[in-house]
């Protein structure tokens, strides 16, 4: 395969700058190092991160004239001298960070995040170590996935059995869905779309409720398990929802924030956390993404149940701030992807 001299990219000069401030341009290929690979991109999907740094409240500070990204999709095309296991041609995601390998979440993990502390992915052709490469069946794009599975299978697993309730119906949310689905699990979907929730039944959902029409969603989750709440939260909404997700969870349950479309960015107040999660018994854990070693177990997982990603519309690359605006105008079911790489 040929490889080009230089690519097309996107860069967001600073945290704040805008939709309309995303910056397209080319830049030199570099080669990979020797415990490196050359991985031409053929997809990215966004998530709710990329909005965020780009209206400017994303909670982190990210690099100057960043390339943004963190999910992709893509083929080796080159090998640095002392790669092994790997060959042009092979088809692979990418870690969130090139520092997560197994373990747990940590400030070099952090520091490493692909988009925001370092360079992302909305480029045509990028170097990864070796190491955070790994095969994907299809079209398997890592973050949104990795952070369901994280959330449902961490410290305290999910069990055949157990009720789970996830909040909306954007890529997180939906793959939560389908592997709370595959592993037995009864799940309680919420959204503003019926249409959205229709959908959401045809994946398995056993439950669905639209918080526009039963505002306290909370209390209906109570009814709907017989007052003993959902083991499993997928929270999504942050300060707009974190409160009703307290009075919903069962005791001795788990909320995993993941996290802050509802009403975060707007001003809204976390409340007093520590007294809900008092009261309850229950756990507030923070989940970013997953290790290399979390995704291998989660692929078994996935492949074993034929569980593939639900995309909700694919973009041109030159479309990429049009993919933004869908993403900012809260429409979509399951992923937004955007073709990258050039056939």
């Amino acid at each position: 395969m040929s490889i080009p001299n230089t690519a097309r990219e996107y860069r967001l000069p600073k945290s704040g700058a805008g939709i309309e401030g995303l910056v397209f341009q080319t830049s030199a290929i570099a080669s990979p190092k020797a415990t490196e690979v050359l991985v031409k991109i053929h997809a990215v999907s966004l998530n709710y991160r990329d909005l965020a740094m780009a209206i400017g409240v994303y909670p982190q500070e990210i690099k100057e004239n960043v390339v943004p990204g963190s999910d992709c999709a893509g083929e080796i095309v080159a090998l640095g001298s002392d790669v092994q296991g790997w060959s042009n041609g092979d088809r692979v995601c990418v870690s969130f960070s090139t520092a997560f390998l197994h373990g747990h979440l940590s400030l070099e993990v952090s520091r490493a995040a692909l988009g925001g502390p370092s360079d992302g992915v909305l480029v045509e052709y990028r170097t990864f170590p070796a190491n955070v490469s790994y095969l994907c069946p299809g079209l398997l794009l890592f973050c949104a996935a990795l952070t369901a599975y994280n959330a449902l299978m961490g410290p305290v697993p999910l069990k055949g059995g157990d009720t789970v309730l996830v909040l909306g119906t954007g890529g997180v949310s939906i793959f939560a869905l389908q592997i709370a689905v595959a592993s037995g699990a009864t799940v309680i979907v919420t959204s503003s779309s019926d249409s959205k929730l229709e959908l959401a039944k045809k994946l398995g959902a056993q439950h669905v409720i639209n918080y526009n029409k039963t505002a306290d969603w909370d209390k209906e989750v109570l009814r709907i398990t017989g007052d003993q709440g959902a083991n499993h939260i997928i929270e999504v909404g942050g300060s707009g929802t974190l409160a009703k997700s307290f009075q919903c969870v069962s005791y001795g349950g788990w909320i995993h924030s993941i996290g802050f479309v509802a009403a975060e960015w707007q001003g809204g107040e976390r409340g007093d956390a520590n007294i809900a999660a008092m009261l309850r018994g229950c756990s507030l854990r923070g989940i970013v993404v997953g290790s290399v070693v979390q995704f291998k177990d989660m692929n078994r997982l996935l492949v074993a149940n034929q569980i593939k990603p639900v995309v909700d519309k694919v973009f041109a690359f030159e479309e990429l701030k049009e993919a933004y605006n869908h993403l900012a105008a809260q429409k979509f079911f399951g992923k937004i992807v955007v073709k990258v790489a050039k056939q």
